[in-house]
């Protein structure tokens, strides 16, 4: 049999780390076209991952069920798009 106070405790961990992300419709409404890369990172925490082509960074906070990427040229945001925030 498991210990319910175990079992408790983990979900009440998972909420915590659940409702302290930056990952939110909030946070995502904020982002504007011009907006340096500094500012975002600031706005949304470290990115999970980023990859530069030519003159544009792509970066992706989140993973891939839920997630907000960003593309930037010059460090200043281009183009911004999310899935399952809502």
């Amino acid at each position: 049999m498991r210990n319910p106070l175990r079992i408790l405790g983990v979900a009440a961990l998972a909420l915590g780390i659940a409702a302290c992300t930056k990952l939110t419709v909030e946070n995502y409404d904020r982002i504007k076209v011009g907006m340096r890369y500094d500012e975002v990172k600031r706005l949304l925490g470290e990115p999970t991952r980023c990859s530069d082509l030519m003159t544009v960074r792509s970066c992706t906070w989140g993973d891939e069920a839920r997630h907000v990427q960003v593309n930037f040229i010059a460090d200043q945001v281009v183009l911004f798009s999310s899935a399952n925030l809502r």
